[in-house]
């Protein structure tokens, strides 16, 4: 005990305080834990309502709604205020629109049978954010041929990146296997897609996964460490992967770039930038949410001087069938611990994955042999509810590579 008390008498104010908002603070893992689940009831909401005919935008604001009116209900009573809300706006990306479409209000685009329809979304409780993404195709019955294809590419991905993000392991380990995944599927992993570390008010730490490797994309060597939660973001396309920006008008969502200042010229984005900054300080929203008169205008200014970091949406070519899986995983000291997700359809691939080194990734367990965790891959009686809701995806891979 001594030397612990030394140790601690010896840590700065920060230090300390760094070390009680990871996960070794129990506290920490269950505003994670309630952020998740109500990311997952969200999604669960959007996907009941996704119906031919649906308005994109009143789904995205559903959801949105639903994030605020749940986080509003918690932690009510406590002395100190305690941020909380939507971390990412729903985003509802169609067909070979890659991510980020989440139309301003007056927007007509409805969903149709047949599509491909990917939910993005993010929730926070005090900063610590818990995001999904999931993709669904608006049909009856099995998902057959090349949709089944670039599904089952992502959901297999992400199952080995979840089984590969684990202390000790590099990041670029995670970037060679989830592109050997895509590539046994016939599909391409989307270049530029980051999945990143995410810590108290940050989405987008510095340690980052680089989904596909490109002469233009490069990042910093990482390895993974115990307590550390990241968002793994897996989206897969039957095109090239190389997605394009069409029209600069369709971004709406935006971030504060924190770390810039520029004193604005005109009226307008002076107004948005102020409301921008008391409502919206860290995380990424929706134009949405703002003063639609001005908005167009003033945020333009805001970008062009890089006070606002856009989400842009992107596109595959015409013809070209995207999907796009993200989950939130908890590296804990018995194992990784994946909180937000949703059951896939069932999936009919036109191909088969019998590759031996991604059969042994995953048949590799999420749980560590710490503390007794490694002999069972399923969740013990005591797991959570957030892990229950996690297993269908446990069993995707092998119902949807056994398929011929």
């Amino acid at each position: 005990m001594s030397s612990l008390k030394r140790k601690c008498e010896t840590m700065s104010d920060e230090e300390r305080e760094e070390q009680e908002l990871d996960l070794t603070n129990s506290e920490v893992v269950t505003k994670y834990k309630g952020a998740a689940e109500i990311v997952n009831k969200a999604l669960q909401l959007v996907l009941a309502e996704c119906k031919p005919n649906a308005k994109i935008v009143d789904l995205c604001e559903k959801a949105d709604s639903f994030i605020r009116e749940q986080t509003g209900n918690m932690y009510k009573k406590v002395k100190k205020k305690i941020e909380r809300g939507v971390a990412f706006p729903t985003c509802i990306s169609v067909n070979n629109t890659v991510c980020h479409f989440s139309p301003l209000n007056g927007d007509e685009t409805v969903l149709e049978d047949g599509d491909i329809v990917k939910i993005d979304m993010g929730c926070h409780i005090d900063g610590f954010i818990a995001v999904v993404a999931h993709t669904h195709v608006l049909q009856q019955g099995p998902v057959t041929g090349r949709a089944a294809d670039v599904i089952a590419a992502a959901n297999t991905a992400a199952e080995v990146a979840l089984r590969l993000v684990r202390p000790g392991k590099k990041n670029k380990d995670v970037s060679e296997a989830i592109q050997k995944v895509a590539a046994a599927y016939d599909c391409k992993i989307v270049e530029g897609v980051l999945s990143h570390q995410m810590k108290q008010f940050v989405i987008d730490g510095n340690k980052v996964v680089l989904s596909a490797t490109g002469p233009d994309t490069r990042v910093d060597d990482a390895e993974f460490e115990e307590n550390e939660v990241y968002a793994i973001d897996i989206v897969t396309s039957t095109g090239e992967g190389k997605p394009k920006l069409l029209d600069e008008k369709q971004t709406t969502i935006y971030k504060r770039a924190v770390d810039k200042n520029y004193l604005l010229k005109m009226k307008a984005s002076r107004f948005i930038f102020s409301e921008i900054s008391q409502k919206f300080p860290i995380m990424p929203f929706s134009a949405r949410a703002l003063e639609e008169k001005r908005v167009r205008l003033g945020i333009v200014e805001c970008v062009n001087h890089d006070l606002l970091q856009p989400y842009p949406v992107l596109h595959e070519k015409p013809g070209d069938l995207v999907a796009h899986i993200k989950f939130t995983v908890l590296l804990l000291p018995n194992g990784s611990d994946r909180v937000t997700s949703h059951a896939l359809q069932e999936l009919q691939p036109t191909k088969t994955v019998d590759d031996p080194e991604i059969k042994a990734w995953l048949a590799l367990g999420t749980k560590s042999k710490k503390k007794g965790g490694g002999k069972k891959k399923k969740g013990k009686k005591g797991d959570t509810a957030e892990n229950t809701e996690a297993e269908p995806m446990d069993e995707a891979p092998s119902s949807a590579t056994s398929q011929e």
